[in-house]
């Protein structure tokens, strides 16, 4: 069979049959008289072998290699086949992202295409000092994606850019900002979450809101405490349990009661903040440190509540509370 018949059998072109001999891969069988290439049935074979494993993204190299070399094992070749697949989806899908994100920012020409690409590959450098520049830089005129940003907020592990990364976010007013971040809500790892409701409470807005009261049910302390010192900044009740936990469990117990102190804006709410702390005081298996927490953290509870513990309280065979009790109701006038 001659060039030009295989070419049209095989679809492969006269151009690629010639390089395939070229480079030894296929090599005619014989001759016609007029010395035209003659293709036998083997050769034709050998040929859609050829494309089989050039659709598998083989290089000519190891597709002469795998037919020529009886010794060749092809699973290797198939192992890594696939790792460089994978590895060649990660660079596209990693620049397809790259692509959507600029083309959200809507660039008015190159000259902000270049700059969005700096930023881009400024936040994902490997200095602390380039990230964190970067991330400060957000607010110029061509701001950071903030997909961008939720991603290097979500990842990011150096505190100093992780809190330049918050005040970008909080910054950038983009209303996609707290749902992206709120993804990060749902992660399996404790520390992702936890720079969600960190950046979260530093962004505005009842959605933020909505997401932090959310987060008041995560298994981690650390994260509920994060969520519940935002919440209590923003007037929400719900935080109460999770700040009066904080306070019998020493932890950030000084911030969470002056969270509870701001959210005693009225009658109401005075009252059944200081309820919650006295439930807590009167527990048997709440120990004298917590009950010593607890007692200063009425100190700024407003009401008729908090003042009647605090003069039980002046009685507490604990010593310390007894004393810190008498001085909180000194400064109240009311002893």
């Amino acid at each position: 069979m001659l060039i030009g018949e295989v070419s049209r059998r095989s679809g492969v072109s006269a151009r690629m049959l010639r390089h395939y001999e070229s480079l030894g891969l296929v090599r005619p069988s014989g001759r016609t008289g007029s010395g035209y290439r003659e293709y036998s049935g083997e050769d034709i074979r050998r040929i859609f072998h050829i494309e089989s494993l050039r659709s598998l993204g083989m290089s000519l190299r190891e597709i002469g290699r795998a037919l020529d070399d009886p010794g060749f094992m092809p699973s290797a070749l198939v192992t890594d086949l696939i790792r460089q697949t994978r590895d060649r989806i990660a660079a596209e899908t990693e620049l397809l992202t790259s692509l959507r994100r600029i083309d959200a920012a809507e660039p008015a020409g190159w000259g902000d295409v270049l700059q969005i690409v700096a930023l881009l590959q400024g936040l994902g450098a490997q200095s602390a000092g380039v990230r964190q520049r970067t991330a400060l830089s957000a607010a110029d005129e061509v701001p950071v994606p903030v997909e961008a940003l939720v991603e290097a907020a979500l990842s990011e592990t150096e505190p100093n850019v992780a809190g330049a990364l918050r005040w970008a976010l909080a910054r950038s007013g983009d209303e996609d900002g707290p749902a992206l971040l709120a993804k990060g809500l749902g992660s399996p790892v404790a520390a992702v979450r936890e720079r969600a409701v960190r950046s979260l409470a530093e962004m505005p807005g009842d959605e933020a809101t909505a997401w932090l009261r959310d987060a008041l049910a995560d298994p981690d302390v650390t994260i509920r405490g994060h969520a519940a010192l935002a919440l209590g900044t923003r007037g929400v009740f719900d935080a109460v349990p999770t700040l009066i936990d904080m306070i019998v469990e020493g932890r950030n117990d000084t911030d969470a009661a002056d969270a509870l102190s701001m959210l005693a804006i009225d009658a109401a709410t005075t009252e059944r903040i200081a309820a919650g702390l006295v439930d807590r005081l009167r527990r048997g298996s709440t120990e004298a440190p917590a009950r010593g927490r607890l007692t200063q953290a009425l100190a700024d509870i407003p009401g008729t509540t908090a003042s009647r513990a605090l003069v039980e309280l002046s009685h507490d065979e604990d010593r310390a509370v007894a004393l810190t009790a008498a001085y909180l109701l000194q400064l109240r006038g009311l002893r």
